[in-house]
Formats: C-alpha cells, sequence, structure tokens
C-alpha cells in the first residue's frame, strides 16, 4: 500500500488514495475496538445493497491501524455545492433522497442508536437533572429498527462523473433506530458548518419527502445535540448546550 496521496484528513485519521483503494490510517493511540467497529459497520452495511466503498482490508502500515476500503470516483455533494452555487437546491433534493433511501434499509446486527444515545448522555458531564431530562425524552420517543448513518453530510456523499451513480461514505456511526435521530443530526451539521439557510431547507425537504413532523424531528435535537457534544470539540461545545437547554423548538 503507498501513502503518497492524501485525500483527506480528519481529527485522528488521514485518508490516502491508492489505485482503486481509500486508506483510512488512524493515529496511534486510537481506540481498536473503534476501528474493528467501524470495518463490522462498513460489512453490515454492505449487506444492505447501499451503494458504499466495500471493506477490503484491516490491517496495520507502520504500527498505526489502517481500514481498506474501494475508492469512491467522483466529487462529494459538498464540493458540487461549491463548484455550482446555483444548482444547490437540486443537489439538497438528491442529498434527502439518498439519506431516505439509506432509512428504508435495515442492518439487523448493528447496534442500537437509543442505548448509543443514552450512553453519550451519560458521558456529557451534565448535571443530573438534566441528564433525567434527556433520558426521559430518550425513552418517549418510538423505537425503529431504520438504517441510520449517523454523519450523514454532503462531504459524504460522492456523485459519480456522469451523474448517474452515489457512493456513501464514513459509517463509523452507523445504527438502527429511529430516522428522525438522523435527520436531526444531518440538521445540526448543517447548522455546525454555519450553513443555516441549508439547514432549514434540508429539515423541510427531509419533513415533505418522508411525510414526517417537523415537531417530531426537532423533538430529537436536545438529545442528538447532547450526544454530538461528547465528541470533544471545544468550539462546537458551547453551541450545542444551547440546543440542549432549549426544551422544544414547536
Amino acid at each position: 500500500m503507498k501513502l503518497e496521496k492524501v485525500i483527506a484528513v480528519r481529527t485522528s485519521k488521514t485518508i490516502y488514495r491508492d489505485g482503486k483503494y481509500a486508506i483510512k490510517v488512524f493515529d496511534e493511540g486510537y481506540s481498536k475496538a473503534d476501528i474493528l467497529n467501524e470495518a463490522l459497520n462498513i460489512a453490515r452495511v454492505e449487506e444492505t445493497g447501499l451503494s458504499i466503498p466495500g471493506v477490503e482490508e484491516v490491517t496495520k502500515i507502520d504500527g498505526k491501524w489502517a481500514i481498506v476500503t474501494d475508492y469512491a470516483e467522483g466529487k462529494t455533494i459538498a464540493q458540487l455545492m461549491a463548484e455550482d452555487p446555483d444548482k444547490k437546491d437540486e443537489y439538497l433534493e438528491r442529498f434527502v433522497d439518498i439519506q431516505m433511501e439509506i432509512h428504508s434499509k435495515t442492518a439487523p446486527m448493528l447496534n442500537k442508536l437509543k442505548d448509543k444515545m443514552k450512553r453519550k448522555i451519560s458521558q456529557t458531564g451534565l448535571d443530573a437533572t438534566t441528564r433525567y431530562e434527556l433520558d426521559s425524552r430518550l425513552e418517549s420517543m418510538p423505537k425503529h429498527n431504520k438504517l441510520c448513518h449517523g454523519d450523514f453530510n454532503p462531504t459524504n456523499v460522492v456523485i459519480s462523473k456522469d451523474g448517474e451513480s452515489y457512493s456513501i461514505l464514513d459509517w463509523a456511526h452507523a445504527t438502527q433506530g429511529n430516522a428522525s435521530a438522523d435527520a436531526a443530526r444531518t440538521y445540526l451539521l448543517f447548522w455546525l458548518s454555519g450553513d443555516i439557510d441549508s439547514a432549514e431547507k434540508y429539515l423541510n425537504l427531509f419533513c415533505r419527502k418522508s411525510d414526517t413532523a417537523k415537531q417530531y424531528v426537532q423533538k430529537w435535537l436536545p438529545i442528538v445535540a447532547a450526544s454530538q457534544s461528547v465528541k470533544g470539540k471545544p468550539e462546537e461545545k458551547e453551541f450545542l448546550m444551547h440546543w440542549v437547554n432549549v426544551v422544544e423548538y414547536e
């Protein structure tokens, strides 16, 4: 494997391209369990028939763990939006259609979204009263078993050169659960990127296409914001705490 062409740099990991493969190399000290879980997630999502880069190998390169997957040819929806702002609404519509395709699948062996959220809430450092309120809200939400991406944003969808096909990247946070929780996370990710206009357009599109009440997605926002705050990005934490502390959005 040649680690020459860097295609992306993320917190604690670097992604390289070597011909028809993408190699995600994790920093030393990155949780081995999380790396193996990510590879397992990819394998389980592959079985649903969704268009994703398949996992080829989990290995060590120069003492660092790495996941080797197929390389997805094309440009991300984020790149396409930046290059052609006039078509942004069109790309956003396709983005939502692809997310709904994800939600149409089930992967019974994946971790459950509610279990992950409950664990994250316990790690937030929030006071007991707020944690109790979040846990109660989480418990009251309907239990579903839809495939949820967990980090669905325009940088994680690659559209082929001819525009006909797509590939969905980064399944590290995949779970099975409620599609509206997945949508709430996408909405927050648009906010965190500073694109509030797209956040609102996205939410309206998702609710219209999935026939979901906006208030229902909004009920997930405090839970999802609390979960997101555990990721440890200080610049995001204050903003996310604002969402956690607002009880109702309706």
